[in-house]
């Protein structure tokens, strides 16, 4: 097994962690809660059940049933990408992999759902003195977060870079 095959098992194994994490956070909320519920925490967090047939911030959830077909497509596309460029990365690129098997893992936890159930359970709920609510999300949502900004960080610290060394060679 070369390095390169092993940081790719690597970080499919992390995709596979958040994967089995999200489903099991859904799973618990499922059997506790009952839809709708919500079991405020602290001042600004709750845990409710809630389902979500459309994409981030409820996008197309009143869609006539297309979109969970079309997300469908998305994530098996995105798997897809995010696989072969995890195979194309360099010794030293970690902060890639780990980006890319933060967003692969999530996309898989939400992509079960959707197979499945034909909707995502959300179950974190983040308010601001219950008149401000910021859309409910899942641990899948939040690794496709992070992940996202990570990788949206370093192509911005790589395009920087380049300018930079552009800059100094004129």
């Amino acid at each position: 097994m070369t390095l390169r095959s092993t940081s790719l098992w690597l970080w499919l194994g992390l995709a596979t962690l958040i994967a089995i994490l999200d489903q099991i956070t859904k799973r618990i909320v499922v059997r506790v809660l009952e839809y709708g519920q919500e079991v405020v925490v602290w001042p600004m967090f709750s845990w409710v059940r809630l389902h979500n047939e459309g994409a981030a911030f409820s996008l197309f959830s009143e869609a006539s049933g297309w979109q969970r077909w079309f997300f469908v497509l998305v994530a098996v596309g995105f798997t897809i990408f995010l696989v072969y460029e995890l195979r194309r990365l360099q010794p030293g690129q970690w902060l890639y992999g780990l980006a890319f098997g933060l967003i692969l893992g999530g996309a898989w936890g939400n992509l079960y759902d959707r197979l499945l159930e034909g909707y995502v359970v959300d179950f974190i709920l983040v308010h601001y003195q219950r008149q401000y609510f910021f859309p409910a999300f899942n641990l899948a949502d939040a690794a496709i977060t992070v992940g996202a900004m990570l990788w949206i960080g370093l192509m911005v610290r790589e395009a920087w870079q380049e300018r930079r060394a552009s800059a100094s060679a004129d």
